[in-house]
């Protein structure tokens, strides 16, 4: 009865029209005298074929959300065939639809793969972050710890805290950039210092060349990148050291490491790619180099890298920017 009354309410104008020309047909036939049986049998067939359409009418509207209400049913499965389109409002209405479950789908399935990669870092981070932990209590253990060793540890565990903080920075929809002129030298400097004390844990050198260059940078990401390059440097190189120059406008960090099958050279920058060394090495998230490239995109620097397999590596900051139009 609901459903019915429903079908009456949305076909309310239709109906009051069909009354108002049976009446109106009604009148005339009387004004020109005619029988009040034919005028009255002339309304009543009227009113006959108008109840024959409603009542069809009425069916087809039931069929309809019948066929609806198996959709609402089936719709988290994903959207099922909806009922012929009566008109072409009907029509854009279901296009609609359909376009709306499809882009439904697409964000599904990126929410779904970014969970799937998520619990991948997470999963990597966690046996990651107990190398250095295990490493502390090792050394505590051995009852007279040595401070250099325990405070060599403790950062890399920060370092791997502040993975997963820009981790989660770069995936969210605002970052914290403001690009500004910075001096290249006093980035390089602060993360140098801060890598300082793990280069000579490892007795590698370091050599700095002064650039002399201003770019217009976030200070803070391209410290990030910096400090993640050194820090693949340092995770890969045994003997020798690391080198940080200038070429023009781009920046060189250069390692005598183990260097990098060429096969997988052009994969380094990618999400969660660990590569034959980093599976040697240590179980890593293979999240640094993707960082890097994510923060260079924001910056509008390019990022690129050249190595020999047991000769080192040679990661390029291109800091140079295209020339806007002057008018």
């Amino acid at each position: 009865m609901k459903l019915f009354l429903s079908y009456l309410k949305s076909h309310l104008r239709l109906l009051l029209m069909l009354a108002l020309f049976g009446a109106v047909s009604a009148a005339v036939l009387l004004l020109y005298r005619a029988p009040l049986e034919g005028a009255l049998y002339a309304l009543l067939l009227c009113l006959a074929l108008g109840l024959g359409f409603l009542a069809a009418g009425f069916l087809r509207y039931r069929r309809k959300h019948r066929a609806l209400q198996r959709a609402l049913v089936q719709l988290p499965e994903g959207l099922p065939p909806l009922p012929e389109p009566q008109d072409a409002p009907e029509a854009d209405y279901q296009a609609l639809l359909t376009a709306l479950d499809e882009d439904r789908r697409q964000i599904a399935a990126r929410a779904a793969q970014d969970r799937d990669r998520a619990e991948t870092f997470y999963t990597a981070w966690v046996h990651q972050i107990k190398t250095p932990m295990a490493a502390m209590d090792l050394l505590l253990q051995s009852g007279q710890p040595d401070g250099a060793l325990l405070k060599g540890e403790l950062f890399r565990m920060e370092k791997y805290a502040d993975l997963v903080l820009t981790y989660q920075r770069l995936g969210s929809d605002t970052t914290d950039l403001v690009l500004k002129a910075c001096d290249l030298d006093t980035v390089i400097r602060a993360a140098v210092k801060e890598y300082a004390r793990l280069f000579i844990l490892k007795k590698l050198t370091l050599s700095f060349t002064p650039t002399g260059l201003t770019v217009l940078t976030d200070k803070k990401w391209l410290g990030f990148v910096i400090g993640q390059l050194l820090s693949n440097a340092l995770k890969y190189t045994q003997t020798g050291g690391v080198s940080v120059y200038a070429q023009g406008q781009r920046l060189i960090i250069e390692d005598t490491g183990v260097g990098i099958p060429p096969e997988e050279l052009p994969r380094i920058f990618e999400k969660s790619f660990t590569g034959e060394n980093g599976r040697a090495a240590e179980r890593t998230t293979g999240l640094g180099l993707y960082l890097c490239r994510r923060a260079c995109a924001l910056l509008g620097h390019r990022i690129s890298a050249e190595s020999e397999v047991g000769k080192g590596t040679k990661v390029i900051l291109d800091l140079t920017r295209p020339e806007l139009p002057t008018e």
